[in-house]
């Protein structure tokens, strides 16, 4: 019998797909940011951030990130004497986001160290049909096509329920999702699609491409009637600590959004900033926030807070 292939995710996302298709068993090593399922808390972790973040502000980090990047040199630091001891076959990470996992070159160098060269599945999505090809490429490298297949067929499945029920609703609300709040940056990616379906518009995110920064001024021109703040990287507590941080912006108390109560701080990291299966369960989430006359929400209570 064929020894079971030895994977290392560098992504969360990934590391949810390998628990998604059963694979738990094979997953050797992770990031310091895999945390989801509970489990992948207790593998090995290969790869850290190289800047302490923690001790930054939001400006600050902005701006570390920026030069560092700039300047060429890497956001994460891989232990690859725990590599060459994990000796994994295959290795899950990105090309999309510098700021997400090693990437590029950093991926490169750690090869180059390991006396066996592992697979390496690059993981770029830029829309939710990408996210479901990473899944069917990973499926389909660890010999799990036919479970790939099936929870692609049953996410699409649900996304399909959402835009059906959406439609119905009598009209479709100008909406902001806000990316980073010191710079502001608005959404990009999968993350306007997935308000799309939820049965919302928002003009300003950028479907399909990198997230940018903008103005508050287009904020205010767009006057979004319902207004999610759901930083990269960021659970719901640190959400709402920046969330608050808006009311202070000029104007702020005459967006149809603040006069509607819709303000809203999400846990991005579990629904939105991540591209991984649990993104249908953030269109679930975002279309109960955007007509919650046509959705309940039946996920974790701490998945969202209103401002």
């Amino acid at each position: 019998m064929a020894m079971a292939l030895k994977i290392v995710s560098f992504l969360p996302s990934a590391t949810e797909m390998v628990y998604a298709l059963g694979l738990q068993d094979q997953l050797v090593g992770v990031s310091h940011e895999c945390d989801y399922p509970e489990a992948a808390k207790r593998k090995p972790i290969v790869v850290r951030n190289a800047l302490d973040l923690a001790k930054m502000s939001l400006h600050e980090t902005d701006a570390a990130v920026s030069e560092r990047i700039g300047s060429g040199g890497s956001l994460y630091q891989v232990d690859e004497d725990l590599m060459r001891r994990l000796s994994p076959d295959v290795v899950v990470t990105q090309n999309l986001c510098q700021v997400c996992a090693p990437s590029g070159n950093e991926v490169s160098q750690m090869l180059n160290a390991l006396p066996k060269k592992p697979d390496i599945l690059w993981m770029t999505p830029k829309s939710l049909a990408q996210i479901f090809d990473n899944i069917r490429e990973l499926g389909a490298a660890m010999d799990r096509s036919p479970q790939a297949e099936d929870f692609i067929e049953r996410a699409k499945a649900r996304l399909e329920r959402i835009a059906d029920r959406a439609r119905t609703a009598s009209k479709r609300p100008r909406v902001f999702c806000l990316e980073w709040i010191d710079p502001l940056y608005c959404s990009g990616h999968w993350v306007p699609e997935m308000v799309e379906l939820a049965g919302g518009e928002d003009r300003l995110g950028r479907k399909g491409s990198d997230s940018v920064r903008i103005p508050w001024s287009q904020v205010l021109e767009w006057n979004p009637e319902v207004l999610l703040v759901n930083p990269c990287g960021f659970h719901l507590d640190q959400a709402v600590e920046q969330a608050r941080t808006l009311a202070s912006s000029p104007g702020w108390s005459d967006l149809a959004a603040v006069r509607q109560n819709a303000v809203y701080a999400v846990d991005a990291s579990s629904y939105f900033a991540r591209p991984g299966p649990r993104v249908v369960d953030g269109t679930e989430l975002l279309a109960h926030l955007i007509h919650p006359e046509l959705f309940d929400w039946k996920g974790p209570s701490n998945a969202f807070q209103s401002i």
